[in-house]
């Protein structure tokens, strides 16, 4: 199903300011929230919609690639930055983004509720993940080592190894927030603030367990496997949701982010889908033609040189490139053919070139059309 347009999901004009934008999305969110419409499937949807819409029209450079491209701009299926296996906008992320920029304490003025620890998550980590073009060019399986916050194995991630071990927050009484009213010239003010005790949880660990000292986790590292497919290139990422560090007392975990890098390959360059190969030939193969073998990523391919080829010449060979993410199409491999003079010739090549001089004769040869071009082409590197 095609998504709306972020500017009408929010209700604002294309020109809306970014106080205006925060405005909208409010009043949208606190209508939609899951915790004031529990089991509301279409409210939920409405949320996720509207704090999605108000994530790329607060980011200057979201906003402008959507304004220039659509939703082509920021979906990263489009291949603008992330690519299949990522975890989508959920609501996980949703109210991730409400609550940083909102608070998650009573946001509704109702009261009743355990205020909600947004720190009790655990953190996003990255990592950079190096592949080769040939690992690129065919989709691989990782395995990789990533150093984070574990559950602790003492505790089971409790904090505790006590029957009784937590007790309600002497503080706040359970409520995990703290309710200051205040009068003033205006009326009666409720202030509400996160319980300094308990942080927002509602209870307190009294007998904490001796190796994590009643967090629940530890530092530690463990190893995921990681499938990433063919296409991709540097900048790319995958979220991986879960495998960040671990919460504490066995709260959300948060997300991993691997990071796609490049390693630079002996013979080819990349160029989007396209590799470019540059490639030494002897003078005669470029006087007279015919095929040669090239090399490509999975093996070899026979390229044909035309009669009298120019040196520098690029020859495209079709389907040698690289796939497309997605597995939209393959690149072409691109031959830039280089003459090679040879700096030591044995008695019969100098036999062979003495005849070839004696043939063309001393007079330079005539300058071909655009000459002058191609050989400022070749000083610039364009």
């Amino acid at each position: 199903m095609a998504k709306r347009d972020y500017y009408e999901i929010l209700g604002i004009e294309k020109g809306a300011g970014a106080d205006e934008i925060k405005s909208a999305y409010r009043k949208l969110a606190l209508r939609h929230h899951p915790d004031r419409n529990p089991g509301d499937a279409s409210a939920e949807e409405k949320f996720k919609e509207a704090t999605e819409a108000y994530e790329v029209l607060t980011d200057p450079k979201k906003r402008q690639a959507y304004d220039q491209f659509g939703h082509a701009g920021v979906d990263p299926s489009a291949g603008m930055g992330g690519f299949g296996g990522a975890e989508g906008f959920d609501l996980s992320d949703a109210l991730r983004a409400f609550m940083r920029d909102f608070g998650g304490f009573d946001i509704f003025g109702e009261g009743g509720g355990r205020g909600r620890a947004a720190d009790r998550r655990g953190g996003d980590r990255q990592i950079r993940l190096e592949l080769t073009l040939p690992e690129i060019a065919k989709g691989v399986k990782k395995k990789i080592r990533v150093n984070k916050m574990t559950r602790c194995g003492n505790c089971a991630g409790k904090g505790t190894n006590s029957d009784h071990g937590h007790q309600t927050c002497p503080t706040c009484q359970g409520a995990g927030q703290i309710r200051q009213i205040q009068r003033s010239f205006f009326g009666q003010m409720v202030n509400v603030t996160t319980c300094r005790t308990c942080h927002g949880e509602g209870e307190i660990v009294s007998d904490p367990c001796s190796v994590c000292g009643g967090e629940g986790r530890v530092q530690g590292n463990e190893t995921a496997e990681v499938k990433i497919p063919a296409g991709v290139m540097e900048g790319n990422y995958m979220r991986l949701s879960g495998l960040g560090d671990a919460g504490v007392r066995n709260s959300e975990a948060g997300d991993l982010l691997v990071v796609i890098t490049e390693r630079e390959d002996e013979h080819f360059r990349r160029h989007g889908d396209d590799l470019l190969l540059d490639l030494p030939v002897h003078p005669h193969q470029m006087a007279l033609g015919g095929k040669i073998d090239v090399p490509t990523l999975d093996g070899k391919a026979r390229l044909e040189i035309p009669l009298a080829t120019q040196n520098g010449k690029v020859l495209r060979m079709r389907g040698q490139g690289l796939p497309g993410l997605h597995g939209k199409g393959t690149g072409d491999l691109l031959v830039r053919l280089h003459v090679i003079i040879p700096t030591k010739l044995s008695a019969e090549e100098r036999e062979l070139y003495e005849k070839l001089a004696a043939v063309t004769g001393e007079k330079p040869p005539k300058m071909h059309k655009g000459f002058f071009e191609k050989v400022k082409d070749a000083f610039t590197g364009s």
